[in-house]
């Protein structure tokens, strides 16, 4: 069988979504989600003059736990 020249990526990225949805779906700015992208916290796919990102990815890299504190404030 002949090659086509596309190769399947391992990792899906079905969840490409604006910037503008993603800064919604977290409740920041898309100027933040630009910050990321620009700093490489987060990786930005330019489809034809359109910038996307992956939710999954931003669910990873950008939401951080906060762990829970032991004993009384100020302790």
């Amino acid at each position: 069988m002949r090659s086509t020249g596309i190769q399947k990526r391992t990792r899906s990225h079905e969840k490409l979504v604006a910037l503008a949805d993603a800064a919604e779906e977290f409740s920041v700015s898309v100027k933040t989600i630009r910050r990321r992208i620009a700093d490489g916290t987060v990786t930005g796919y330019r489809v034809g003059r359109l910038i996307r990102v992956d939710l999954d990815e931003l669910r990873e890299r950008l939401v951080v736990a906060i762990p829970a504190r032991r004993g009384r404030f100020g302790a």
